[in-house]
């Protein structure tokens, strides 16, 4: 298609080049000889004739082509591998195709079919650049690493586990990189910023030093430039793209994640943090444990909430499991509850938090590491998104999980606007009143029986018993089974503990609503503590 085929990709192009994930694309284009002008679905730009949709994907992308001739496919392709395979440059890659050129015949070298081997650099860090982190760790007192998505794309894990053993510093981790570190490491202190723990973000504005390793340095992680609360703090990033590295104004070390852990390691053989600091942050991570266990815990006879629900997945879930999530309120709440028992279990697309992507990614998963379990984790908003690859998954025999949690609404962005002093609209399942407003009864939705009749096996739940004996069916399940359950916790936009941190979300200047006015007053109280980190 060089219409809605072509542009329904520029979503998946930029979640994967924001995610830093190589994805070739092949979108049809108009015809390059132009036989007849304008062809079906063409999109006509009067001020120019060499203009297609495809350019949507131009700036979603990592590399983009329009191959017009068939002998321009060989440096097409050559260029289109070369940033697929580099760590640095890596996300989509796309290869627009006019429709007439790709029915062409050509004389084809052999030599461009033989094998090719490309390789994944590694780089190592500079030395110089090296011994100054060094220094900055050997002179902490407080410091604090931040695991980002680049530990697992570096499959860096190890490295980071030997590091920390070494010299006893705490791991915190962004949605990307949780699970950098088993849940059940000493050192590994959870989630950080606007959706961590209440142990990292502690330990965020108390630190001196942060050694980021593969973190882009969002708002969700600084907590929109207000977490990192020391005034002398200092930052070490350890990144392979030097762009992300020069982040935060801090020392770059521009490398491969394994192969910077590495390094360091040996910079700083015999240091360790001071024996006072790991007793401190023990302390704190059993107690954050201690409420998770509460949040967890629920009347097994009562409708669950949305933590409960976690909980009720967290008793049955292997450690190979993978667990899939994108977005709504769940990815707040999987940051900072969820116990990750392996490096890839948790599987978060935050970068660009995509309604619907779980579905497809469960199947993508399932595909790639057909032995270990699959679950996808989806609210009723984004089930409605999306539900349609079911059909794919039961076409295909593969037996993923997925869990729908049901709360008859637009909760997470419901939430979000009465929280910025607005008010809910259209954010819930019901008719609309008789004064035109979203108050009339609640609509017949029934998501289960459309999971059904997409072929689906399905579970229903009522209860946290039920969703327990529900969830231990589906992991043993066969074929693609949908376990169905109605949380409790209707209007909210997590479940508890709630947030440890801001996220700036601005609220109205010169609003007269009293719930605006008294949100700006907190927006101003929160905003006044950001920094700028030079």
């Amino acid at each position: 298609s060089i219409g809605p085929g072509a542009t329904n990709l520029t979503t998946g192009a930029a979640l994967a080049t924001v995610n830093r994930l190589p994805v070739l694309l092949l979108p049809g284009d108009t015809f390059a000889t132009r036989p007849a002008d304008p062809v079906l679905q063409q999109l006509e730009a009067p001020s120019a004739g060499d203009i297609t949709v495809n350019d949507c994907l131009r700036p979603v992308s990592r590399w983009f082509d329009r191959v017009t001739r068939p002998e321009a496919l060989i440096p097409a392709a050559l260029q289109a591998m070369r940033v697929l395979a580099d760590p640095a440059e890596t996300g989509a890659v796309t290869l627009a195709l006019p429709q007439d050129v790709q029915a062409e015949a050509y004389d084809w070298p052999e030599e461009f079919f033989a094998e090719r081997v490309w390789p994944v650099r590694r780089p190592a860090p500079d030395a110089d650049a090296l011994a100054g982190a060094a220094e900055a760790l050997r002179s902490a007192r407080r410091p604090l690493i931040v695991a980002g998505g680049g530990v697992h794309h570096s499959e860096a894990e190890d490295a980071l586990k030997a590091f920390v053993e070494a010299t006893g510093i705490p791991v915190a981790s962004t949605q990307a990189g949780k699970g950098s570190l088993r849940h059940d490491h000493p050192a590994d202190v959870g989630g950080i910023g606007h959706t961590g723990t209440a142990t990292a973000d502690a330990l965020a504005r108390g630190a001196d030093t942060v050694l980021g390793v593969g973190t882009r340095w969002t708002d969700f992680t600084t907590a929109s430039s207000t977490l990192f609360a020391e005034p002398g703090v200092r930052f070490v990033n350890l990144n392979i793209t030097a762009f992300d590295a020069h982040k935060m104004s801090g020392l770059s070390l521009v490398a491969d994640a394994r192969a910077g852990l590495e390094a360091l390691a040996g910079a700083l053989v015999g240091h360790r943090v001071e024996e006072w600091y790991e007793e401190e942050y023990g302390r704190a991570k059993t107690a954050w444990e201690e409420r998770v266990t509460r949040a967890f815990a629920g009347d097994d006879d009562a409708r669950p909430t949305q933590t409960q629900v976690l909980g009720a997945l967290d008793s049955v879930v292997g450690d190979p499991d993978v667990i899939i999530n994108a977005a709504g309120s769940l990815p707040g709440d999987l940051h900072k509850l969820w116990r990750a028992r392996s490096p890839r279990q948790y599987h978060l697309e935050y970068g660009y938090s995509c309604m619907g992507y779980e579905i497809p990614a469960a199947i993508g998963v399932s595909l790639a590491a057909p032995t270990r379990r699959v679950w996808a984790l989806v609210g009723d908003g984004t089930y409605l998104m999306m539900p349609t690859e079911i059909v794919t998954a039961v076409q295909e025999g593969i037996p993923l999980k997925l869990l729908l949690v049901q709360n008859h609404g637009y909760a997470s962005i419901g939430g979000l606007s009465e929280a910025t002093g607005g008010e809910r609209f259209g954010t819930a399942y019901r008719y609309r009143a008789a004064d035109g407003s979203y108050t009339g009864d609640p609509l017949p939705v029934d998501l289960a029986a459309n999971a059904a009749s997409l072929g689906m096996r399905v579970l229903r739940a009522n209860t946290l018993r039920e969703l327990r004996e529900a969830l231990a069916e589906a992991r043993d399940a066969t074929v693609p089974t949908c376990v169905h359950v109605e949380t409790a916790t209707a209007d909210t936009v997590s479940g508890a503990p709630g947030a440890q941190a801001w996220w700036d979300v601005p609220v109205a200047g010169t609003a007269t609503r009293p719930a605006a006015v008294k949100a700006r007053e907190e927006y101003d109280r929160e905003a006044a503590a950001r920094r700028r980190y030079l």
